[in-house]
């Protein structure tokens, strides 16, 4: 049983989690039975869990109401400049217990429903995750706004409001099957609609020249109707505003020319239109060229560039006259941040907008680029957007006309800088020749930025010397690097409560607004005490995590086993196929010398892949068939266990990542922009075995490359395998251990039902293998026994993962965003609280003797 704690000891956990006074607890639990009652229509005789789970979320979200209208009353007050971070994805996962911890309201709160007979971790689990991305890039921007809000930047978050989220993963005999992610049949009470400010935005139609000038006619409108979600600061009483569109049919959709018996049809028709915001585009680093993805593009910028320049110029909070009507003053007020090329329409549009107001042209283009920044996010071929401009023409011919404007223009300034030069001049176009003319997304957005960022710095690297080369040589100026980080109230204080304490009794609990103090640790690395709490933090999570497994898996798993974990996208840069040669190998050894002291290992793999993705699938497959083969294998027992983490997202992250031991970053060198989830495991005390890839690069400067396992190729050594060429067959042929692997594979030793299952994955790792899988093999299982060898000695272990956790931090997406503020947005942040404003407590009396408050 663990000792009770210490006076400081409590005093450290109550300033993590916040103060549970006696009148703070009476005051939730007043509101709760309040909500449950007025705004559920509930009493505690008929109420079920989901109603206590409502009950609560409303009860926590009037504590942000106030700090809400008092935050826009404050930027509208002092007129700063704001910023607008435009993005297709924000993967929130869940709301509650990341608001209870920003507004200090996580120890009342428990109090409270433990006062009212109620659990807690039951109630926060019924939430649905606010699945809207796919993965890193749509995490980062969830991480962003908590950054921006914690850091007082007045700033905005630009979506969509999808019906349904990212699927949720079923596995199947071993196969993904997806289902719709419906996350918002029980309703979502942390989202407010705001009809007032619904915005048309316009599509196909065709394009007059006329004496007045152009315009754009016979075109069809679907309307933008705003959700806000208020993203609450860290303890600074700011609340600032996600603002997601939902599209609605005008009333007259299709009704002005229906005759008799064409009413209905015509209203049914209605979901035409409104089926721009109903799902999102499962793919990750993948484009698919579908009209209804580019119509979800368009028209997040199109409702959002409306609103955007609404806001710059009314000046009162909630006043509706327009006062500030010159939009030369618009990148001194106004800063729109690209999240990839899905905003791209960004320039085109705004250069519409502000043409309309400012001529000529060269003056309202400057005004659009000073606007406007750039974030790319991979270097993937098969990612880069380029939409048909056939379908451009039909969809959006004003913007067609627009970007070949924009176009005619670079390469009139090209031409200057580069006489003669017509191949360059043709790598550079907007617009791609060829049997299907393309608009290059890419080059647009860098064209109509005055800044273009990577995501760590070997890929702002790269992008300069090979994707973007010939842009950085004509505007060196604009490109620069902005290492990703991950905010650490989700991803420590909230996910890992035990850990966060034990840091807060050493350096005090400033690092969770500061992550540099974690260099403090430092101090600590020799220390027993401290070693011995970090070890019993990590053995208490993967306690709780095997049960979370027994009771949601079915699955049996050892504790005392190494938890080596890769979850993330399914793709074949990033190398689950490296991972399943390593574990059979394993399995091979165990079987060959099953007395030998193995260090036990629970190997888990999770991740979703894109429904169209069949190696991805594929890969899926193998996984889920290599554990059946190796879970029921008696020789091994619990020496070796293979789990698929079925439908990995935020939520489960938030639990595995805190249990694991060892994190797999094994992508090829050059192919992973940054990574975040490299990130969260070093800050939650795992280590690291990875290539010199993305952020890994970074992590272990600041760690201390010693401190982490990296292995394989560098990007000098792939590109030299590049142009040499890369033979698959001569890895398999010389070494052993693989191809004795590869014939299992390719055998049916983990298919015998269907020996030829997984021929498909043999064939492209033997010969079309873009992600160099076999040329990386023995480093890799070289340093896997490296990792094998330290885990058999704990202290030394946990040392590492102190200097692991000492390093990270330049991983905070507050230093991240600090830097996008100062060098890209010409914005300062601020540490400074504001007032409250109107809080609930005031409301709350006039309820006090409504309700009976039963405790």
């Amino acid at each position: 049983m663990a000792k009770p704690l210490s006076d400081q000891d409590k005093r450290k956990q109550i300033s993590v989690r916040g103060l549970a006074g006696v009148e703070n607890v009476a005051d939730l639990k007043t509101n709760f039975n309040r909500h449950l009652h007025f705004t559920l229509v509930k009493d505690r005789n008929v109420a079920t869990k989901r109603d206590y789970y409502f009950a609560l979320a409303n009860t926590v979200r009037d504590h942000l109401v106030g700090r809400w209208i008092r935050t826009q009353q404050h930027y509208y007050e002092k007129d700063p400049k704001r910023v607008y971070y435009l993005s297709l994805e924000f993967y929130m996962g869940r709301t509650l217990q990341n608001t209870m911890v920003n507004l200090a309201l996580e120890n009342a709160c428990d109090e409270a429903t433990y006062q009212l007979g109620l659990d807690m971790e039951e109630l926060q689990d019924i939430e649905e995750d606010a699945g809207l991305g796919n993965g890193g890039l749509g995490r980062l921007a969830a991480c962003f706004l908590d950054s921006m809000a914690s850091l007082g930047l007045a700033a905005y978050g630009y979506g969509i409001r999808y019906e349904f989220g990212i699927f949720n993963q079923k596995i199947q005999n071993g196969w993904q099957v997806e289902e719709a992610d419906d996350w918002l049949r029980y309703g979502n009470p942390w989202e407010k609609a705001r009809p007032e400010y619904m915005r048309p935005v316009h599509f196909y139609g065709r394009v007059e020249h006329g004496p007045d000038g152009v315009k754009w006619v016979d075109t069809q409108v679907v309307l933008a109707l705003p959700y806000d979600t208020p993203v609450p600061g860290y303890r600074n009483n700011i609340v600032n505003t996600m603002r997601l569109w939902s599209a609605k049919a005008p009333c007259d959709f299709n009704l002005k020319d229906f005759n008799v018996g064409g009413y209905i049809q015509a209203v049914l028709d209605r979901n035409l239109a409104e089926n721009i915001s109903r799902v999102l585009y499962p793919n990750d680093n993948f484009f698919e060229g579908k009209e209804l993805r580019l119509k979800q593009e368009y028209f997040v910028v199109a409702a959002t560039l409306q609103d955007i320049i609404r806001r710059f110029k009314a000046s009162k909070f909630g006043s509706t006259e327009f006062v500030r009507m010159d939009l030369s003053a618009l990148p001194d007020k106004v800063a729109i941040q690209l999240n990839d090329t899905h905003p791209a329409m960004v320039p085109a549009l705004t250069l519409r907008f502000v043409s309309f107001i400012i001529c000529p042209v060269p003056q309202a283009w400057d005004i659009v680029v000073r606007t406007c920044a750039y974030t790319n996010h991979t270097v993937l071929p098969e990612a880069l957007e380029r939409w048909p401009v056939d379908l451009f023409q039909n969809l959006l011919p004003r913007h067609l006309e627009i970007i070949y404007e924009i176009n005619r223009r670079h390469l009139e300034r090209v031409a200057k800088l580069f006489p003669g030069d017509m191949d360059r001049m043709r790598r550079m176009s907007l617009i791609e020749e060829g049997d299907m003319k393309k608009i290059n997304m890419a080059h647009l957005c860098i064209v109509g930025s005055h800044a273009v960022n990577g995501v760590a710095r070997i890929h702002s690297e790269i992008i300069k010397n090979t994707v973007f080369k010939d842009f950085y040589e004509v505007d060196p100026h604009k490109f620069q690097n902005k290492t990703n980080g991950i905010t650490p109230r989700r991803w420590l204080v909230m996910c890992n409560p035990g850990l966060a304490e034990v840091i807060a009794e050493r350096i005090g609990e400033d690092y969770i607004r500061d992550l540099d103090q974690l260099k403090k640790l430092l101090d600590f690395v020799d220390d027993d005490a401290f070693i011995r709490d970090i070890a019993k933090v990590k053995q208490e999570n993967k306690l709780k995590f095997a049960a979370h497994l027994e009771e949601h898996y079915k699955v049996k798993i050892n504790p005392n086993s190494m938890f080596d974990v890769q979850v993330k996208r399914i793709h074949e840069y990033k190398r689950q196929l490296l991972n399943c040669l390593h574990i059979i190998t394993l399995y091979n050894r165990i079987k060959k010398e099953p007395n030998k002291a193995w260090t036990p290992r629970t190997i888990m793999i999770g991740g979703k892949a894109a429904p169209g993705y069949h190696t991805a699938k594929m890969i899926i497959k193998l996984i889920t068939s290599i554990g059946d083969v190796v879970n029921n294998d008696p020789v091994v027992g619990d020496r070796l266990k293979v789990i698929f983490l079925e439908n990995y997202r935020v939520t489960l992250a938030e639990k595995v990542i805190p249990a694991s031991d060892l994190s797999e970053q094994i992508s090829t060198a050059g192919t992973e922009a940054s990574g975040t989830g490299n990130m969260k495991f070093m800050l939650n005390g795992a280590l690291t075995i990875g290539t010199m890839d993305g952020a890994n690069v970074e992590m272990a400067e600041e760690a201390g490359e010693e401190n982490l396992f990296i292995f394989g190729m560098r990007v000098p050594d792939v590109e030299a395998m590049d142009k040499k060429g890369y033979d698959a067959h001569s890895y398999y042929n010389r070494i052993p251990e693989l191809k004795r692997a590869m014939d299992q594979i390719s055998g049916g030793f983990f298919s015998p039902g269907q020996p030829g299952l997984f021929q498909d994955l043999v064939n492209m790792l033997m010969n079309h293998d873009r992600f160099k899988v076999f040329a990386d093999y023995e480093a890799y299982i070289k340093c896997q026994e490296k990792v094998s060898a330290l885990y058999k000695d704990p202290t030394a272990w946990t040392k590492m993962v102190i200097h692991n956790i000492a390093g990270c931090g330049k991983f905070s997406s507050d230093r991240t965003i600090s830097q996008y503020a100062r060098e890209i947005w010409g914005m300062e942040p601020s540490l400074e609280k504001i007032s409250e404003g109107i809080g609930s407590k005031r409301f709350t009396r006039r309820f006090q003797n409504e309700v009976e408050v039963r405790g």
